[in-house]
């Protein structure tokens, strides 16, 4: 990343990078002025929560249909009802914590991986970054991994960024937040699923969303996961052409995450008629 005073808003002015912003700004926008918002949007939230965590988990091996993870209780067991839970946590969890991610961003991230890993008190490895020779489970993310020491200098250049503030448009944080940690996978497991929901904390948090109805893990899960994945690779290479490729992907996804929301609204629109 720049070493210039705001290097997230350098990334903003990326070519290309505007039209993106204008575009999920503007789909943003439709969504919140729907009528259906005015007085039923706290049913559009826990909608757009519960598909949100469903994306996600599939994007991390889970690929379940939405009515089975509506209707599941048991996340318990290991494999992909573990992951599938692991995913609904996190929403739920994420919308308390944007208060301390202000302060302390690197907290916060420890309180995922902690609630991710479904533990009520740390191990040897959950709710810390990995130590030096451990290792790292993360489907789908086939990238080298960086070593522990880099992990811990770009942990906390990133939260410095964060808490000096910026200038950038929040797709732009939010894209840079997800697609460090996806390229860092600061934790030993659940790196995917910390990196969508801390993604989510940065767009409610910045007020582009603040009633969390705009599900971008939908859009990512609609893209498919080679999608992602190139795309991420372009984030790590570090070019700008890589970087807007990255910030763009993020935005399409998130309009697609409008677009499940707005169709969720049509839907309790009709059934309210």
């Amino acid at each position: 990343m720049s070493t210039t005073a705001d290097p997230l808003a350098v990334l903003g002015s990326l070519p290309g990078v505007a039209d993106s912003v204008d575009s999920v700004r503007k789909a943003v926008d439709r969504v919140y002025g729907h009528r259906v918002m005015r007085r039923r949007s706290n049913e559009v939230t826990s909608e757009a929560a519960l598909r949100g965590a469903r994306g996600s988990a599939a994007l991390s091996g889970a690929d379940w249909a939405l009515e089975e993870v509506r209707r599941r209780s048991d996340f318990g067991s290991e494999g992909e009802p573990r992951t599938v839970g692991a995913a609904l946590r996190l929403t739920a969890e994420s919308g308390q914590l944007l208060s301390v991610w202000r302060q302390s961003p690197l907290r916060v991230l420890a309180r995922l991986h902690l609630v991710a890993a479904g533990r009520d008190r740390p191990d040897e490895s959950v709710g810390r970054p990995r130590l030096p020779g451990e290792p790292v489970a993360e489907p789908l993310i086939e990238l080298p991994v960086p070593t522990a020491d880099e992990v811990s200098g770009r942990l906390e250049g990133l939260a410095g960024l964060l808490i000096a503030g910026s200038d950038a448009p929040a797709l732009v944080t939010a894209a840079v937040v997800h697609g460090e940690l996806l390229a860092l996978r600061p934790f030993g497991s659940y790196n995917g699923l910390v990196a969508r929901a801390a993604e989510r904390i940065v767009l409610v948090g910045s007020g582009l969303d603040p009633k969390s109805i705009c599900p971008a893990e939908v859009g990512h899960a609609e893209l498919g996961r080679a999608a992602y994945v190139a795309a991420l690779e372009g984030y790590v290479s570090g070019t700008p052409e890589g970087m807007a490729a990255w910030i763009a992907h993020c935005g399409r996804a998130l309009e697609l995450g409008v677009r499940e929301s707005t169709a969720v609204c049509e839907a309790l629109q009709r059934g309210a008629a």
